[in-house]
């Protein structure tokens, strides 16, 4: 069976959303607390850390080599050097207590992310769309809205709900971008020793969906009719996000946490919070690109920062 393999020590506080750029043969990736935006090469092994000015909790690659990223305060273009540019749409949540999540494009180049209810009070938060510069909410009431992946044929959009431990699923119309309702299509039963739960995720060729369960040091693979038919574990309590990668998509990485474990548990998982690999037989998908560009004058609100 194959392993995983830590490729990358970062021991990042909250590893997350990884990214494989097909262009620059690298993986990007955050760390959501740093706050900062990492790049990693797999062949010559360097890196590179671009800071950002507030919490950054996802992002996809936009057809001009920049990025569009779901931060703290709403949905922004970042430049191709990682400097947030201007944002297109604000966060309609209280920034206080909610930030942006996880989220990627579709295939047609739609930007979906969730927002995470921090405190975890009420189910505050949403799954939202932004095409172009119109942000819609199409669901509510999750308290960390997770696990964004579309199937390959486009009819299906899959997120979770991470601390009620489910994934959902709906139908899903590329053509137009509209969903219909949502249904609980794999549920995790936790138990005292087990608090695995649906955190990001990527669909392989075959339709598979393959979650990171945080808290449960394991990668699942799900079959399109929700079986879960093969686990993974790595050498880190709390896998956050995995995604497909290399030039042929068989290596699957996994970003993973550190901030707030237990000092027993870092002293026994010393590799927490870095970046995993594992070559697999079945491929992944390309990564879909927004068309939103980026090509425009830095907006003063965030000063320019160096990358390095």
């Amino acid at each position: 069976m194959p392993v995983f393999n830590c490729v990358l020590p970062a021991a990042a506080s909250l590893g997350e959303c990884p990214r494989w750029d097909e262009r620059r043969r690298v993986l990007w990736w955050v760390d959501i607390l740093a706050p900062a935006l990492h790049w990693f090469n797999p062949e010559s092994h360097q890196r590179g850390t671009i800071s950002m000015p507030e919490h950054v909790g996802c992002f996809a690659l936009t057809d001009d080599g920049g990025f569009i990223a779901g931060m703290r305060s709403g949905i922004w273009l970042l430049g191709a050097d990682g400097v947030p540019l201007r944002r297109i749409a604000a966060n309609p949540e209280d920034v206080e207590t909610s930030r942006f999540n996880d989220g990627r494009c579709d295939q047609s180049g739609r930007f979906w992310a969730g927002t995470i209810d921090e405190p975890k009070a009420g189910g505050a938060a949403h799954l939202y769309c932004c095409i172009g510069e119109s942000l819609r909410a199409v669901d509510g009431g999750f308290l960390t809205s997770n696990g964004l992946a579309f199937s390959p044929d486009g009819r299906w959009l899959y997120h979770s709900d991470t601390p009620r431990f489910t994934v959902y699923r709906r139908p899903f119309d590329l053509e137009t971008g509209m969903v219909g309702p949502r249904e609980s299509w794999l549920c995790i039963a936790p138990t005292p020793n087990d608090r695995g739960r649906p955190d990001g995720a990527a669909v392989d060729a075959d339709g598979y969906y393959w979650s990171a369960l945080f808290e449960g040091g394991r990668v699942i693979r799900v079959s399109p009719d929700g079986r879960i038919v093969a686990e993974f574990p790595l050498p880190a309590r709390c896998p956050t996000m995995c995604a497909f990668g290399g030039d042929d998509l068989r290596t699957l990485y996994v970003t993973t946490a550190r901030h707030g474990r237990p000092p027993d548990e870092l002293d026994a998982l010393p590799l927490s919070g870095g970046l995993f690999a594992m070559d697999v037989d079945v491929p992944g998908l390309l990564e879909p690109r927004s068309p939103m560009s980026s090509a425009c004058e830095p907006n003063q609100i965030f000063p320019r920062r160096n990358a390095c």
